[in-house]
C-alpha cells in the first residue's frame, strides 16, 4: 500500500521554511560576488583601473606634451619637475610613458575585440555544424598555427605599412585562431546539451541557438582567453615599435622608449667608464 500522507498539500508554515532566501544571480553578479571575497583578485583590479585612468587621464592632467621639445633640460635626471627625467630632445618621459601606456593599452584592448569577434564567429560556426564544415575550417587554423604568429604580423606590418590603425588591423587578424579553437572545442560540448534540444524543438533557427544560447554559455573560457590575448598584443606592439614597424614619430609608445632608453643608457654608461 501506498502512504496516502505523501500527497497531502503542504502546511503553510512549513512553506515559509521551504521559500529560498536568496535571489538568483546572473553572470556577472556572480563574478562581482566572487571578485570581492578575493583580496588579490580586488589589489590586482584596483591597479589594473589605476593605471588605466593615468594612462586616459594622465596626459591631460600634465602641464607637458608627449611632443613638447626643450633642448636646454634635454638628459636630465628624475626630479620634482620631471619625475622621470627627459630624453634627449628634452621630452618629458613621465608624460610620454603615460601616453604610451594609452597606445599600448589601446592596441591590446582594440586588437583582442577583432580576435575575438572572428574567432568567436568563426569557431562558433565550425563546431556547431561539424562534419566537413568542421574539418575545412579547422584544417585551415592548422596551417595558420604551423607558421609563427610573428612572422604573419611582420609579413602584414611590411605590406600594410607602419601606424596605428596598421596595429590595430595586423594584430587583429592574426590574433584570433586560439580564440576560435576554445570557441569550436566549448561549442561541441555544449550542441547537445538539454537546452539547445528545447531550442530546436521550439523552433528556434541555427543562428539564434549559436548567438542566443551556445556562445553565451562559452563565455568563461572565452574571457579567460581574451584576458591572456590583451598582454599578448601589447607586447607585440611594443617589439614592432622597437623595431620601428609600429607607431610613427613623434608618437610614443612603450616599445618606442624601449627604443630610445637604449641609445640614452649606451651614451650614460660610456660616460662613466670614461671619467673612472
Amino acid at each position: 500500500m501506498y502512504n496516502a500522507l505523501m500527497f497531502e498539500p503542504i502546511n503553510p508554515n512549513d512553506r515559509k521554511d521551504a521559500e529560498i532566501s536568496a535571489s538568483s544571480k546572473n553572470y556577472w553578479q556572480d563574478v562581482y560576488s566572487r571578485l570581492k571575497k578575493d583580496p588579490l583578485a580586488v589589489l590586482g583590479f584596483i591597479v589594473i583601473v589605476l593605471v588605466l585612468f593615468m594612462a586616459v587621464f594622465g596626459p591631460m592632467l600634465s602641464k607637458y606634451e608627449y611632443d613638447e621639445q626643450d633642448y636646454m633640460v634635454s638628459n636630465e635626471f628624475p626630479s620634482l619637475e620631471h619625475l622621470f627625467g627627459t630624453d634627449l630632445f628634452g621630452r618629458d618621459i613621465f608624460v610620454r610613458v603615460l601616453y604610451g601606456a594609452r597606445i599600448s593599452l589601446a592596441v591590446g584592448f582594440i586588437a583582442s575585440i577583432i580576435s575575438l569577434s572572428i574567432g568567436v564567429i568563426y569557431g562558433g560556426i565550425s563546431g556547431f555544424y561539424g562534419g566537413n564544415t568542421d574539418n575545412i575550417m579547422m584544417r585551415i587554423v592548422d596551417v595558420i598555427y604551423s607558421v609563427p604568429a610573428m612572422i604573419y604580423v611582420i609579413l602584414l606590418m611590411v605590406v600594410v605599412g607602419p601606424g596605428l590603425t596598421s596595429i590595430f588591423i595586423t594584430l587583429g587578424i592574426s590574433y584570433w585562431a586560439p580564440m576560435a579553437r576554445i570557441v569550436r572545442a566549448e561549442v561541441m560540448r555544449l550542441k547537445n546539451e538539454e537546452f539547445v534540444l528545447a531550442a530546436k524543438v521550439l523552433g528556434a533557427s541555427s543562428r539564434r541557438i549559436l548567438l542566443r544560447h551556445l556562445i553565451p554559455n562559452a563565455m568563461g573560457p572565452i574571457l579567460v582567453t581574451l584576458t591572456f590575448s590583451i598582454p599578448g598584443a601589447i607586447f607585440t606592439e611594443a617589439f614592432l615599435s622597437f623595431v620601428g614597424l609600429g607607431v610613427n614619430a613623434p608618437m610614443a609608445s612603450w616599445g618606442v622608449l624601449c627604443n630610445d632608453a637604449i641609445g640614452t643608457l649606451i651614451n650614460y654608461f660610456s660616460r662613466l667608464l670614461r671619467f673612472q
